[in-house]
């Protein structure tokens, strides 16, 4: 008996034919699906895109120790540079070579500090960083790391788009730009900064450089309003707020079809965003969801702007899916004199030491470590002769420096490169490693050719490693 209700008695075939699609409809709409994606990505420009193999890590935590930490103090243990303290350096080693302050005959300066082994890796330690020895085998170390200019400006630049002039992109934008963001309600690259100031070169350090402006980090502040100007003025309703939002974006959207300017895009993307945030980027800096334990293990100070509470709101972000932070700490510059290397430096490590070491761990036991590549490290090193000021301190060293990398498959427990007895050059030319190998090895891990990530620009692709850069193959997992 056929049932009252008419929609039991159709059949497949029925269906297929009257339904207003049919075998042929179904199929076009499959089709078209990959173009409405490439229409939506046109009109939301983070929205998550293919990598170009499958990724080891989802997103990027870089704790940049700006102004050049010493690894003679840290990483770099020397006992011939403490055995010739006070000699003048062999002018075979500085023949044809510029720094930044040194005077002629500069003289060899031994480290005061003491250095151990630690863990299976038996990686040396300096007593500066009690806390980085006591997961050694949880991080991979470069102790030959090279970079091209000695100035600061220009070697954070190189650092952080690869190149050495204004206007290129960072290393996050291009992230961004290769990948898109997870998360729609927070920007895909954050900037926080701590220290007594900001990092020379400043906003072009994050950059989009002449990629969308989209693609640019966006520095988070870590007391008051996250961002200025971003709650709603006072008798604006959401409502009211809400219908001239769209206002503006249909204003927008009618200009963009005339112009077909990019940058429209950008900008109707930049205000949804900044909606959105209202009600998320304050919740983001509210710390007072985590357990005092957690507090204590980064050494957060409720109230108090740090690089502790930084790493702390870093986890918080990735957490949320943010793509690409980096963390700016300043004052490492120890030329002697105003900043040295005895208490100066001290307090820098005391500042970061403890932090590090509790994001490295919170992020394990989440589980967020595994697709999470952490790197520390500065623009450049310091060199193995002292200057002479009022104090204790060394002067730029480009030749060599130590970083340390951990998580988003990096190979833990191991040091990668060898210095020769004086921490000059590297022991063999094999053992030197560009900042340019690093940048690859990043986007490597990403999912990201670096060869194939480019962008057309005055005529030619450009490129994060410009014409240079090989994946680190030792430092892969």
């Amino acid at each position: 008996m056929p049932s009252s209700n008419p929609l039991d008695n159709i059949v497949r075939r029925d269906f297929l034919q009257n339904c207003g699609l049919g075998l042929g409809g179904i199929a076009l709409s499959a089709l078209l699906g990959d173009e409405a994606k490439s229409e939506q990505t046109q009109t939301n420009p983070l929205m998550p895109k293919s990598p170009h193999h499958e990724p080891k890590a989802k997103a990027v935590i870089q704790l940049f120790m700006a102004g050049g930490p010493s690894q003679l103090e840290l990483f770099d243990y020397k006992p011939k540079l403490v055995e010739l303290d006070g000699q003048v350096v062999p002018q075979s080693y500085i023949e044809g070579k510029r720094f930044a302050f040194l005077k002629k005959d500069p003289k060899l300066l031994g480290t005061r500090r003491k250095f151990k082994q630690y863990g299976e890796s038996g990686a040396e330690i300096s007593e500066l960083l009690p806390y980085t020895a006591k997961m050694a085998d949880e991080i991979a170390i470069i102790k030959t790391m090279k970079t091209d200019n000695f100035n600061h400006g220009p070697a954070k630049l190189i650092a952080q788009t690869g190149h050495q002039e204004f206007g290129h992109p960072s290393m996050g934008a291009w992230t961004l730009y290769g990948l898109g963001t997870h998360n729609r309600d927070m920007p895909g690259y954050v900037v926080l900064q701590s220290g007594n100031r900001g990092p020379r070169g400043g906003a072009y350090l994050w950059s989009n450089g002449f990629l969308p402006s989209i693609y640019q980090g966006v520095p988070l502040r870590s007391q008051g309003d996250p961002i200025l100007n971003l709650n709603t003025p006072a008798g604006f309703s959401d409502n009211r707020q809400r219908r001239a939002m769209e206002a503006i974006s249909q204003l927008n959207g009618i200009r963009h079809d005339t112009t077909g300017d990019d940058e429209i895009t950008t900008r109707i993307a930049n205000y949804e965003m900044a909606f959105r945030m209202q009600s998320t980027a304050p919740d983001l800096v509210d710390l007072s969801q985590e357990s005092q334990t957690t507090l204590d293990a980064y050494g957060v100070t409720p109230g108090k702007a740090s690089f502790a509470k930084n790493c702390l709101l870093a986890r918080r972000l990735v957490e949320q899916g943010v793509r690409f932070i980096t963390l700016y700490h300043t004052d490492w510059d120890h030329h002697g004199g105003g900043e040295n290397l005895e208490e100066h430096l001290d307090q820098r490590c005391k500042e970061t030491d403890q932090p590090a070491y509790a994001l490295i761990q919170d992020l394990k036991q989440r589980g967020l470590l595994d697709d999470t590549l952490v790197i520390w490290g500065g623009e450049f090193g310091r060199t193995p002769m002292g200057e002479v000021r009022k104090s204790i301190g060394r002067d730029h060293h480009i030749e060599n420096y130590s970083i340390w990398c951990a998580g988003g498959g990096i190979k833990p427990g191991q040091t990668i490169g060898q210095t020769d007895e004086l921490g000059f050059y590297p022991q063999e030319e094999k053992d030197r490693i560009h900042v340019h190998d690093l940048q690859a090895t990043a986007l490597h891990l990403l999912g990201l050719d670096h060869l194939r990530l480019t962008h057309k620009h005055q005529g030619r692709d450009f490129r994060l490693t410009d014409v240079g850069g090989n994946v680190i193959d030792q430092l892969v997992s």
